[in-house]
């Protein structure tokens, strides 16, 4: 049979294109079999080095496996829960993508706000970029901050400002030249450098080419790059600020971050801080520059300690420090920890600010805030299947009280519980939130998954506040995957704002959260179905809440589009649906009139009231002697709009009324 070739388009080195080829496009698409396909090259001597990955055939109409259905219960009257609309939150956004997913929060944090120099509009990078000292724009004080806010106000989202506690401030050279904390011609060779942009700058580790080895220069002297400064510096920037926005309360920057990720500092930042920070640095620190915000700002809210994650809620820097010096991670022998009475770090800082407010009559930590990274590589752009499947069940750490950690943490993280437990045992009153997360795979639907996946956990879970690092790319699966909460119809339609019970089997397959809307009065329902390859049929029944006679389908797959689909059909109090692998499925269900239990007629002995309601619907007539206390007379499913009711006198007061039946 005669063939004609296909011709692909050149690919470039280091990359890799998924081809998909019809057999038409072969000329073989009526062919009854075939032995075998080639991979050839036209005209390349000698022939470079490829790779092929995966060669599937596919059957035009072979049908998608499926599983066993999906049985949800939505209970409306069960773990009711208002959702806070700052958990939704994000950072570094522009007005526009903080427009399309109708932000709440935009966050300026990460290591180059702990060195951000207001008064010189200057970073330094620290060990994300050579530890070199840039300008953050024009010579214009507070510039880049003031950019933030004005972004972030412009699109009707809250700011928030890192305020830097690290006790250095970078300083730039003649004309806001760069400078470097370990320049190469000061401090020999290194094992890289800036090599593009600014040569001199090295990472702080010297070599020695000839033998070979390499170490950590300590002998840097921190004013190469840095200034020292004090808590009056940053209250300065705090009046620049209410100077140029307001006072928080008066549409001023209502929220700060006091700092960022403290324990890795002798890491990140070891130009200007090479020793662990111990928990009463930290804890004297936040007192010391805590109060100079509030004692310009009062109704600003601090937010704090934003560590970085696992060892940084137990152990200072310090001791962290001294544990890999001493390859010996047995707290007992931490000895900052034993200075501190043997203490868990982050419920000895919180009682440490409880304390503080007893002792001054007034709270500075307002937001308990950690941030949190799995550590088993879903963190990156790796799609591989078992990296998929481990994403999936990852976000199990967030809330699950018997999921162990899969990674070297191998103990049950339970984030949101457990933050709420320390807050609640040793500071109550203090929100908790969660400022920097990110599962990775931003351009893949697995990482869209794994998104819709953590924001209905933090409503459902009663997270305050939390954003994310950082924006997703906008027309990303994961980007759309927040508009599904937020903007899912371009017109700022949103998930409900009060979480109620939804049941499934088993959330690492199928995922369902479920909310009411305090607006309209709609029930909201999102199913994840974080399958890879295998479609769920859904089956929903809604109790203690009576639906409309549709329901609304948003849906988001792999084809990476927000589409409306034609909306469900209920059979009395439930529905059905199939929900395609990897997608996000969100379900908009108005409400249906109430039971209406018309005035009863006495007829021959016998009570008659007229229930109204919905075809098809059961309900249960309940009575009670002092509409506290309600006890079942009967259940009956309306054939038609209504239905008589028949029940007996009793010698006492009694009053009646009809519930929906699950």
């Amino acid at each position: 049979m005669p063939q004609t070739p296909v011709i692909l388009d050149p690919l470039p080195a280091g990359s890799w294109r998924l081809e998909e080829i019809p057999l038409s496009a072969l000329g073989v698409a009526d062919a009854d079999d075939f032995d075998g396909f080639w991979l050839q090259l036209s005209d390349a001597i000698p022939a470079p080095t490829f790779y092929v990955d995966d060669i599937r055939l596919i059957g035009a109409d072979s049908p998608e496996p499926t599983n066993e259905p999906v049985n949800v219960v939505v209970d409306a009257a069960r773990n009711r829960r208002p959702i806070s609309p700052l958990i939704y939150g994000v950072a570094f956004a522009s007005s526009n993508e903080l427009a399309l997913l109708q932000a709440p929060l935009n966050r300026s944090g990460g290591n180059a706000e702990t060195r951000y120099n207001w008064e010189l509009n200057a970073r330094n990078h620290a060990a994300d970029w050579y530890f070199e000292s840039l300008p953050a724009g024009p010579a214009i004080p507070g510039g880049a901050a003031d950019d933030h806010v004005s972004k972030s106000k412009a699109a009707g989202s809250e700011p928030i400002l890192t305020v830097p506690m690290i006790g250095w401030m970078p300083k730039l050279g003649p004309n806001r030249e760069k400078l470097a904390s370990y320049s190469i011609a000061k401090y020999g060779p290194q094992t890289d450098n800036d090599w593009q942009w600014f040569p001199d700058a090295g990472n702080g580790i010297g070599t020695n080419p000839v033998t070979q080895t390499s170490w950590l220069i300590t002998t840097n002297d921190p004013y190469d790059a840095h200034f020292l400064t004090n808590s009056d510096f940053q209250q300065a920037w705090i009046h620049h600020l209410t100077n140029r926005w307001g006072l928080s309360t008066n549409g001023g920057v209502r929220y700060y971050c006091m700092d960022n990720e403290h324990t890795l500092w002798n890491s990140t930042h070891r130009d200007v801080h090479s020793v662990g920070t111990t928990m009463q640095e930290i804890r004297d620190k936040f007192f010391d520059y805590g109060g100079k915000v509030k004692d310009v700002d009062p109704g600003a809210l601090l937010l704090a300690p934003e560590e970085w994650g696992w060892t940084g809620y137990f152990y200072s820097g310090f001791d962290a420090a001294w544990a890999a010096e001493h390859n010996d991670w047995n707290p007992a022998h931490f000895p900052d920890r034993a200075a501190n009475g043997g203490w868990d770090y982050m419920p000895w800082l919180l009682d440490q600010a409880r304390q503080h407010e007893i002792d001054t009559g007034r709270r500075l930590l307002d937001v308990f805030t950690l941030h949190f990274y799995p550590q088993g590589g879903e963190f990156s752009d790796d799609t591989s299947t078992a990296m998929q499947l481990r994403r999936n069940r990852s976000t199990r750490a967030l809330w699950d009280t018997n999921y162990v950690d899969e990674t070297w943490i191998n103990s049950v993280v339970k984030l949101i519980p457990r933050m709420r437990e320390w807050v609640e045992t040793h500071y109550p009153g203090t929100k908790i939130g969660i400022t920097e997360y990110n599962w990775g795979a931003e351009n893949h639907i697995n990482g869209a998954t794994a998104q819709a996946d953590i924001l209905g956990i933090f409503g459902r879970e009663g997270l305050d506040l939390a954003t994310r690092w950082t924006t997703p790319e906008p027309g990303t699966p994961t980007f759309k995957a927040m508009q599904m909460y937020r903007n899912y119809d371009g017109n700022g339609s949103a998930f409900g704002d009060v979480s109620v019970f939804a049941g499934g089997p088993d959330p690492d397959n199928v995922s369902v959260f479920a909310a009411l809307r305090s607006g309209n009065g709609a029930l909201t329902l999102m199913a994840i179905n974080k399958q890879l390859s295998i479609t769920s049929p859904l089956a929903v029944t809604l109790t203690n809440w009576t639906p409309g006679g549709t329901a609304q389908v948003w849906r988001l797959t792999s084809a990476n589009a927000i589409t409306r689909l034609a909306d469900v059909t209920f059979s009395g109090n439930a529905f059905t649906n199939a929900l395609p692998p990897q997608s996000i499925t969100l379900f908009v269900i108005a409400p249906g009139q109430p039971p209406v239990l018309r005035e009863p007629a006495l007829t021959n002995g016998v009570f008659r009231f007229l229930l109204e309601g919905r075809p098809g619907q059961k309900y249960v007539i309940e009575s009670s002697g002092n509409l506290a206390n309600w006890t079942p007379v009967g259940t009956n499913q309306l054939s038609g709009n209504s239905i008589l009711v028949e029940v007996a006198p009793v010698e006492s007061v009694r009053f009646y009324r009809a519930m929906q039946a699950p």
